[in-house]
Protein backbone atom coordinates (compact mmCIF):
# COMPACT_ATOMS: atom_id res chain seq x y z
CA UNK A 1 0.00 0.00 0.00
CA UNK A 2 2.99 2.46 0.83
CA UNK A 3 4.53 1.50 -2.79
CA UNK A 4 1.52 2.53 -4.52
CA UNK A 5 0.93 5.98 -2.84
CA UNK A 6 4.28 6.88 -3.34
CA UNK A 7 4.30 5.98 -6.57
CA UNK A 8 0.72 7.57 -6.95
CA UNK A 9 2.35 10.80 -5.75
CA UNK A 10 5.43 10.62 -7.99
CA UNK A 11 2.94 10.40 -11.13
CA UNK A 12 0.64 13.10 -10.01
CA UNK A 13 3.63 15.21 -10.33
CA UNK A 14 3.29 16.55 -13.48
CA UNK A 15 7.11 17.07 -14.04
CA UNK A 16 7.79 14.19 -12.99
CA UNK A 17 5.70 12.19 -15.09
CA UNK A 18 6.82 13.87 -17.97
CA UNK A 19 10.20 13.18 -17.12
CA UNK A 20 9.06 9.31 -16.80
CA UNK A 21 7.78 9.83 -19.84
CA UNK A 22 10.44 11.37 -21.84
CA UNK A 23 12.90 8.49 -20.35
CA UNK A 24 10.63 5.60 -21.75
CA UNK A 25 10.42 7.25 -25.32
CA UNK A 26 14.32 7.93 -25.48
CA UNK A 27 15.20 4.17 -23.69
CA UNK A 28 13.13 2.86 -26.56
CA UNK A 29 14.81 3.98 -29.19
CA UNK A 30 18.52 3.66 -27.19
CA UNK A 31 17.82 -0.22 -26.52
CA UNK A 32 16.88 -0.46 -30.39
CA UNK A 33 20.26 0.70 -31.10
CA UNK A 34 22.24 -1.21 -29.17
CA UNK A 35 21.44 -4.84 -30.33
CA UNK A 36 21.28 -3.37 -33.91
CA UNK A 37 24.45 -1.07 -33.88
CA UNK A 38 26.80 -4.87 -33.58
CA UNK A 39 24.27 -7.16 -35.88
CA UNK A 40 25.03 -4.39 -38.28
CA UNK A 41 28.87 -3.98 -37.82
CA UNK A 42 28.92 -7.69 -37.95
CA UNK A 43 26.93 -7.54 -41.45
CA UNK A 44 29.16 -5.60 -42.92
CA UNK A 45 32.60 -7.03 -41.81
CA UNK A 46 31.84 -10.12 -40.42
CA UNK A 47 33.94 -9.37 -37.30
CA UNK A 48 33.07 -10.26 -33.82
CA UNK A 49 35.63 -7.97 -32.12
CA UNK A 50 34.63 -5.05 -34.48
CA UNK A 51 30.99 -5.65 -33.15
CA UNK A 52 31.71 -6.07 -29.32
CA UNK A 53 33.37 -2.12 -30.54
CA UNK A 54 30.31 -0.66 -31.31
CA UNK A 55 29.03 -1.31 -27.61
CA UNK A 56 32.28 -0.12 -26.01
CA UNK A 57 32.11 3.05 -28.38
CA UNK A 58 28.72 4.14 -26.53
CA UNK A 59 30.94 3.48 -23.16
CA UNK A 60 33.90 4.88 -23.76
CA UNK A 61 32.95 8.92 -22.68
CA UNK A 62 32.03 7.63 -18.98
CA UNK A 63 35.71 8.36 -17.82
CA UNK A 64 35.08 11.99 -18.98
CA UNK A 65 32.22 11.98 -16.74
CA UNK A 66 33.27 14.75 -14.22
CA UNK A 67 34.04 17.19 -16.83
CA UNK A 68 31.41 16.58 -19.28
CA UNK A 69 29.01 17.16 -16.05
CA UNK A 70 29.98 20.29 -15.29
CA UNK A 71 28.61 21.50 -18.64
CA UNK A 72 25.50 20.95 -17.27
CA UNK A 73 26.28 23.07 -14.24
CA UNK A 74 27.00 25.94 -16.93
CA UNK A 75 23.90 26.42 -18.26
CA UNK A 76 20.31 26.41 -18.20
CA UNK A 77 19.19 22.37 -17.68
CA UNK A 78 15.92 22.19 -19.16
CA UNK A 79 17.28 23.93 -22.74
CA UNK A 80 20.08 21.61 -22.94
CA UNK A 81 17.93 18.27 -22.18
CA UNK A 82 15.67 19.50 -25.29
CA UNK A 83 18.66 20.74 -27.33
CA UNK A 84 20.70 17.76 -26.42
CA UNK A 85 18.27 15.38 -27.46
CA UNK A 86 17.46 17.18 -31.00
CA UNK A 87 21.43 17.12 -31.43
CA UNK A 88 21.36 13.19 -31.24
CA UNK A 89 18.08 12.97 -33.64
CA UNK A 90 20.08 14.81 -36.30
CA UNK A 91 23.31 12.96 -35.43
CA UNK A 92 21.31 9.38 -36.14
CA UNK A 93 19.92 10.66 -39.25
CA UNK A 94 23.73 10.94 -40.76
CA UNK A 95 23.96 6.81 -40.28
CA UNK A 96 21.37 6.53 -43.46
CA UNK A 97 24.27 6.72 -45.58
CA UNK A 98 26.78 3.79 -43.75
CA UNK A 99 26.14 1.04 -46.17
CA UNK A 100 29.91 -0.12 -47.06
CA UNK A 101 32.68 -1.08 -44.61
CA UNK A 102 34.83 2.14 -45.51
CA UNK A 103 31.83 4.18 -44.02
CA UNK A 104 31.68 2.26 -40.45
CA UNK A 105 34.23 4.86 -38.74
CA UNK A 106 30.90 7.35 -38.88
CA UNK A 107 28.97 4.93 -37.16
CA UNK A 108 31.51 4.33 -34.34
CA UNK A 109 31.44 8.39 -34.35
CA UNK A 110 28.36 8.48 -33.81
CA UNK A 111 28.15 5.71 -31.08
CA UNK A 112 30.80 8.00 -29.18
CA UNK A 113 29.03 11.10 -29.52
CA UNK A 114 26.05 9.53 -28.90
CA UNK A 115 27.65 8.17 -25.47
CA UNK A 116 29.32 11.72 -24.76
CA UNK A 117 26.13 13.77 -24.86
CA UNK A 118 24.20 11.13 -23.08
CA UNK A 119 26.41 11.87 -20.21
CA UNK A 120 25.60 15.34 -20.15
CA UNK A 121 21.92 14.59 -20.54
CA UNK A 122 21.93 12.29 -17.42
CA UNK A 123 23.49 15.06 -15.26
CA UNK A 124 21.05 17.86 -16.57
CA UNK A 125 18.17 15.33 -16.26
CA UNK A 126 19.24 14.47 -12.56
CA UNK A 127 19.47 17.64 -11.58
CA UNK A 128 16.15 19.07 -12.87
CA UNK A 129 14.71 15.91 -11.09
CA UNK A 130 15.96 16.90 -7.48
CA UNK A 131 14.40 20.25 -8.09
CA UNK A 132 10.83 18.97 -9.47
CA UNK A 133 10.18 16.16 -7.17
CA UNK A 134 9.94 16.09 -3.07
CA UNK A 135 13.19 14.43 -1.82
CA UNK A 136 11.20 12.01 0.01
CA UNK A 137 10.00 10.90 -2.99
CA UNK A 138 13.42 10.53 -5.06
CA UNK A 139 13.92 7.25 -4.10
CA UNK A 140 10.38 6.10 -5.75
CA UNK A 141 11.21 8.45 -8.56
CA UNK A 142 14.50 6.47 -9.33
CA UNK A 143 13.23 3.18 -8.66
CA UNK A 144 10.10 3.89 -11.13
CA UNK A 145 12.88 5.32 -13.96
CA UNK A 146 14.51 1.86 -13.46
CA UNK A 147 11.39 -0.45 -13.59
CA UNK A 148 10.80 1.52 -17.15
CA UNK A 149 14.53 1.76 -18.48
CA UNK A 150 14.83 -1.98 -17.68
CA UNK A 151 11.48 -3.11 -19.34
CA UNK A 152 12.16 -1.40 -22.71
CA UNK A 153 15.09 -3.78 -22.36
CA UNK A 154 13.14 -6.46 -22.67
CA UNK A 155 11.05 -4.97 -25.43
CA UNK A 156 13.24 -2.35 -27.04
CA UNK A 157 15.89 -5.29 -28.47
CA UNK A 158 13.59 -7.63 -30.03
CA UNK A 159 12.26 -4.45 -31.82
CA UNK A 160 15.28 -3.25 -33.10
CA UNK A 161 16.30 -6.68 -34.27
CA UNK A 162 12.68 -7.49 -36.02
CA UNK A 163 13.14 -3.87 -37.72
CA UNK A 164 16.87 -4.78 -38.93
CA UNK A 165 15.98 -8.04 -40.10
CA UNK A 166 13.17 -6.11 -42.22
CA UNK A 167 14.77 -2.73 -43.50
CA UNK A 168 18.61 -2.55 -41.83
CA UNK A 169 20.53 -0.55 -39.78
CA UNK A 170 18.73 3.34 -41.32
CA UNK A 171 15.25 2.07 -40.48
CA UNK A 172 16.70 1.50 -36.88
CA UNK A 173 18.40 4.70 -36.60
CA UNK A 174 15.74 6.36 -37.80
CA UNK A 175 13.37 5.04 -35.08
CA UNK A 176 15.66 6.49 -32.44
CA UNK A 177 15.59 9.45 -33.91
CA UNK A 178 12.33 10.09 -33.78
CA UNK A 179 12.31 8.63 -30.28
CA UNK A 180 14.85 11.88 -29.22
CA UNK A 181 12.33 14.37 -31.32
CA UNK A 182 9.43 12.69 -29.30
CA UNK A 183 11.51 13.11 -25.85
CA UNK A 184 12.72 16.43 -26.72
CA UNK A 185 9.48 17.85 -26.98
CA UNK A 186 8.17 15.83 -23.44
CA UNK A 187 10.71 17.74 -21.61
CA UNK A 188 10.06 21.18 -22.95
CA UNK A 189 6.81 20.55 -21.23
CA UNK A 190 7.86 20.30 -17.08
CA UNK A 191 7.64 24.05 -15.62
CA UNK A 192 10.41 23.71 -13.18
CA UNK A 193 12.07 26.70 -11.34
CA UNK A 194 16.59 26.18 -12.23
CA UNK A 195 18.82 28.27 -10.08
CA UNK A 196 20.60 30.32 -11.80
CA UNK A 197 23.91 28.64 -13.77
CA UNK A 198 27.37 29.37 -12.02
CA UNK A 199 29.40 32.48 -13.10
CA UNK A 200 31.89 31.75 -15.58
CA UNK A 201 34.68 33.19 -13.62
CA UNK A 202 36.35 29.70 -12.29
CA UNK A 203 38.18 27.57 -14.51
CA UNK A 204 37.30 24.43 -15.74
CA UNK A 205 39.51 22.48 -14.23
CA UNK A 206 38.27 24.19 -10.99
CA UNK A 207 34.98 23.50 -11.59
CA UNK A 208 35.61 20.07 -12.59
CA UNK A 209 37.42 19.66 -9.18
CA UNK A 210 35.05 21.30 -7.06
CA UNK A 211 32.37 18.30 -7.83
CA UNK A 212 34.88 15.63 -7.38
CA UNK A 213 36.40 17.01 -4.29
CA UNK A 214 32.25 17.22 -2.83
CA UNK A 215 31.88 13.39 -3.71
CA UNK A 216 34.94 12.58 -2.22
CA UNK A 217 34.82 14.24 0.38
CA UNK A 218 31.35 13.41 1.73
CA UNK A 219 31.21 10.53 4.40
CA UNK A 220 27.88 9.87 2.91
CA UNK A 221 28.37 9.59 -0.77
CA UNK A 222 32.32 8.19 -1.40
CA UNK A 223 31.17 4.69 0.55
CA UNK A 224 28.08 4.40 -1.37
CA UNK A 225 29.80 5.30 -4.64
CA UNK A 226 32.91 3.31 -4.47
CA UNK A 227 30.54 0.55 -3.08
CA UNK A 228 28.54 0.77 -6.39
CA UNK A 229 31.83 0.99 -8.53
CA UNK A 230 33.10 -2.34 -6.80
CA UNK A 231 29.37 -4.17 -7.08
CA UNK A 232 29.55 -3.04 -11.09
CA UNK A 233 32.78 -4.45 -11.65
CA UNK A 234 32.31 -7.76 -10.49
CA UNK A 235 28.75 -7.94 -12.04
CA UNK A 236 30.58 -7.11 -15.36
CA UNK A 237 33.26 -9.99 -14.38
CA UNK A 238 30.51 -12.50 -13.79
CA UNK A 239 28.22 -10.94 -16.96
CA UNK A 240 31.27 -12.16 -19.70
CA UNK A 241 30.82 -15.73 -18.77
CA UNK A 242 27.05 -15.67 -19.73
CA UNK A 243 28.29 -17.71 -23.28
CA UNK A 244 30.38 -20.51 -20.50
CA UNK A 245 27.34 -20.83 -18.58
CA UNK A 246 24.81 -21.33 -21.34
CA UNK A 247 27.43 -23.73 -23.05
CA UNK A 248 27.82 -25.62 -19.90
CA UNK A 249 23.99 -25.82 -19.80
CA UNK A 250 24.35 -27.23 -23.09
CA UNK A 251 22.01 -24.86 -24.81
CA UNK A 252 23.01 -22.58 -28.01
CA UNK A 253 24.59 -19.17 -27.60
CA UNK A 254 20.90 -17.85 -28.12
CA UNK A 255 19.96 -19.17 -24.80
CA UNK A 256 22.01 -16.20 -22.95
CA UNK A 257 19.07 -14.16 -23.95
CA UNK A 258 16.39 -16.20 -22.10
CA UNK A 259 18.99 -15.11 -18.64
CA UNK A 260 18.77 -11.62 -19.57
CA UNK A 261 15.29 -12.36 -19.64
CA UNK A 262 14.75 -13.26 -16.38
CA UNK A 263 17.11 -10.42 -15.58
CA UNK A 264 15.55 -7.52 -16.74
CA UNK A 265 12.08 -9.39 -14.74
CA UNK A 266 13.90 -8.65 -11.46
CA UNK A 267 14.99 -5.74 -11.87
CA UNK A 268 11.29 -4.24 -13.02
CA UNK A 269 10.41 -5.70 -10.24
CA UNK A 270 13.26 -4.33 -8.22
CA UNK A 271 12.18 -0.14 -9.31
CA UNK A 272 8.98 -0.77 -8.03
CA UNK A 273 9.64 -1.65 -4.31
CA UNK A 274 13.06 0.48 -4.14
CA UNK A 275 11.33 3.42 -2.62
CA UNK A 276 9.71 2.45 0.31
CA UNK A 277 12.89 -0.21 1.15
CA UNK A 278 15.12 3.05 0.80
CA UNK A 279 13.36 4.57 3.54
CA UNK A 280 12.87 1.65 5.84
CA UNK A 281 16.12 0.75 5.61
CA UNK A 282 18.32 3.47 4.51
CA UNK A 283 21.15 4.09 1.74
CA UNK A 284 23.37 2.28 3.35
CA UNK A 285 21.67 -0.64 4.26
CA UNK A 286 19.49 -0.86 1.50
CA UNK A 287 22.44 -1.02 -1.06
CA UNK A 288 24.40 -3.57 0.96
CA UNK A 289 21.41 -5.53 0.86
CA UNK A 290 21.36 -5.43 -3.11
CA UNK A 291 24.85 -6.26 -3.75
CA UNK A 292 24.65 -9.46 -1.18
CA UNK A 293 21.73 -10.49 -3.00
CA UNK A 294 23.79 -10.11 -6.36
CA UNK A 295 26.57 -11.88 -4.72
CA UNK A 296 24.63 -15.03 -3.92
CA UNK A 297 23.14 -15.13 -7.14
CA UNK A 298 26.68 -14.74 -9.29
CA UNK A 299 28.02 -17.92 -7.12
CA UNK A 300 24.62 -19.38 -8.06
CA UNK A 301 25.18 -19.10 -11.79
CA UNK A 302 27.69 -22.13 -11.26
CA UNK A 303 25.43 -24.84 -10.65
CA UNK A 304 24.98 -26.45 -13.71
CA UNK A 305 21.04 -26.92 -13.38
CA UNK A 306 19.12 -24.80 -15.27
CA UNK A 307 16.57 -23.88 -12.92
CA UNK A 308 19.24 -22.34 -10.75
CA UNK A 309 20.92 -19.93 -13.09
CA UNK A 310 17.18 -18.36 -14.71
CA UNK A 311 16.09 -18.32 -10.77
CA UNK A 312 20.19 -16.40 -10.23
CA UNK A 313 19.13 -14.08 -13.14
CA UNK A 314 15.78 -13.16 -11.12
CA UNK A 315 17.88 -12.05 -7.94
CA UNK A 316 20.58 -10.82 -9.81
CA UNK A 317 18.17 -8.26 -11.30
CA UNK A 318 16.38 -7.09 -8.48
CA UNK A 319 19.81 -6.31 -6.13
CA UNK A 320 21.90 -5.03 -8.73
CA UNK A 321 19.95 -1.89 -9.38
CA UNK A 322 19.25 -1.34 -5.47
CA UNK A 323 23.28 0.10 -5.17
CA UNK A 324 22.91 2.01 -8.32
CA UNK A 325 19.22 3.93 -7.07
CA UNK A 326 21.08 4.57 -3.73
CA UNK A 327 23.72 5.80 -4.92
CA UNK A 328 22.27 8.38 -7.18
CA UNK A 329 19.52 9.22 -4.91
CA UNK A 330 21.90 9.92 -2.26
CA UNK A 331 24.17 12.36 -4.82
CA UNK A 332 20.79 14.11 -5.64
CA UNK A 333 19.66 14.62 -1.80
CA UNK A 334 23.49 15.54 -0.36
CA UNK A 335 24.44 17.91 -3.44
CA UNK A 336 24.05 21.86 -3.43
CA UNK A 337 22.06 22.30 -6.92
CA UNK A 338 24.94 24.32 -8.40
CA UNK A 339 27.36 21.32 -8.25
CA UNK A 340 24.76 19.00 -9.05
CA UNK A 341 25.26 17.86 -12.76
CA UNK A 342 29.19 17.08 -12.54
CA UNK A 343 28.48 15.45 -8.87
CA UNK A 344 26.22 13.61 -10.72
CA UNK A 345 28.47 12.96 -13.90
CA UNK A 346 31.42 11.84 -11.86
CA UNK A 347 29.58 9.48 -9.67
CA UNK A 348 28.34 7.75 -12.92
CA UNK A 349 32.42 7.67 -14.06
CA UNK A 350 32.83 5.87 -10.73
CA UNK A 351 30.20 3.55 -10.72
CA UNK A 352 30.21 2.73 -14.67
CA UNK A 353 33.43 2.92 -15.80
CA UNK A 354 34.45 -0.02 -13.63
CA UNK A 355 31.88 -1.84 -15.79
CA UNK A 356 33.64 -1.13 -18.89
CA UNK A 357 36.76 -2.83 -17.12
CA UNK A 358 35.16 -5.64 -16.12
CA UNK A 359 33.87 -6.53 -19.26
CA UNK A 360 37.29 -6.51 -21.15
CA UNK A 361 39.37 -8.68 -18.43
CA UNK A 362 36.46 -11.01 -17.55
CA UNK A 363 36.58 -12.00 -21.35
CA UNK A 364 39.91 -13.18 -20.78
CA UNK A 365 39.97 -14.61 -17.54
CA UNK A 366 36.82 -16.77 -18.74
CA UNK A 367 39.17 -18.29 -21.37
CA UNK A 368 42.10 -19.21 -18.48
CA UNK A 369 39.42 -20.69 -15.50
CA UNK A 370 36.14 -22.23 -15.70
CA UNK A 371 32.88 -21.00 -14.54
CA UNK A 372 33.07 -23.18 -11.94
CA UNK A 373 35.54 -21.72 -10.24
CA UNK A 374 35.42 -17.93 -11.01
CA UNK A 375 31.81 -17.63 -10.35
CA UNK A 376 32.49 -18.14 -6.90
CA UNK A 377 35.05 -16.33 -6.29
CA UNK A 378 33.16 -13.12 -7.62
CA UNK A 379 29.89 -14.04 -5.72
CA UNK A 380 32.43 -14.21 -2.48
CA UNK A 381 34.13 -10.64 -3.40
CA UNK A 382 30.58 -9.13 -3.99
CA UNK A 383 29.91 -10.39 -0.38
CA UNK A 384 32.67 -9.35 1.08
CA UNK A 385 32.01 -5.97 -0.72
CA UNK A 386 28.31 -5.95 0.97
CA UNK A 387 29.96 -6.60 4.13
CA UNK A 388 32.35 -3.72 3.95
CA UNK A 389 29.11 -1.28 3.05
CA UNK A 390 27.06 -2.81 5.99
CA UNK A 391 29.96 -2.48 8.77
CA UNK A 392 30.73 1.29 7.94
CA UNK A 393 31.89 3.44 10.96
CA UNK A 394 28.62 4.50 12.99
CA UNK A 395 28.90 8.26 12.29
CA UNK A 396 29.01 7.89 8.09
CA UNK A 397 26.38 5.27 8.99
CA UNK A 398 23.78 7.94 11.26
CA UNK A 399 24.16 10.61 8.34
CA UNK A 400 23.82 8.12 5.36
CA UNK A 401 20.53 6.76 6.96
CA UNK A 402 19.36 9.59 8.25
CA UNK A 403 19.37 11.63 5.05
CA UNK A 404 17.50 8.50 3.38
CA UNK A 405 14.93 8.15 5.60
CA UNK A 406 12.88 11.26 5.26
CA UNK A 407 9.64 11.46 6.68
CA UNK A 408 7.18 8.82 4.88
CA UNK A 409 4.17 10.45 3.28
CA UNK A 410 0.85 10.43 4.98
Amino acid sequence: MTTSWSLVRVLRNRSAALYLAGVVVSAFGTSSLWLASGVWVKDLTGSDGLAALSVLALWAPTPAGPALGALADRMRRKPLLVASNLCLAALLLTLLTVDSPGRLWLLFAVLFLYGAIGVVHDAAESALVAAAVAADLLGDFNGLRTTLTEGMKLVAPLTGAGLYALHGGPAVACLDAVTFVLAAGLYALPRVREERPARAGDGRRRRTAQGVRHLWGHPVLRPLVAAGGTAMLLAALAGSTVYAVVDRLGHSPAYAGVLYAFQGAGSVAAGLVSGPALRRMGARRFAAAGIALTGIAVAARAVPSDPVPLAAGVVSGLGLPCVLVAAFTAVQRETPGPLLGRVTATAGTLVFAPNVLGLGAGAGLVELAGVGLLLPLYGAALLATAAALAHRPDSASRTADRSSSDASPA
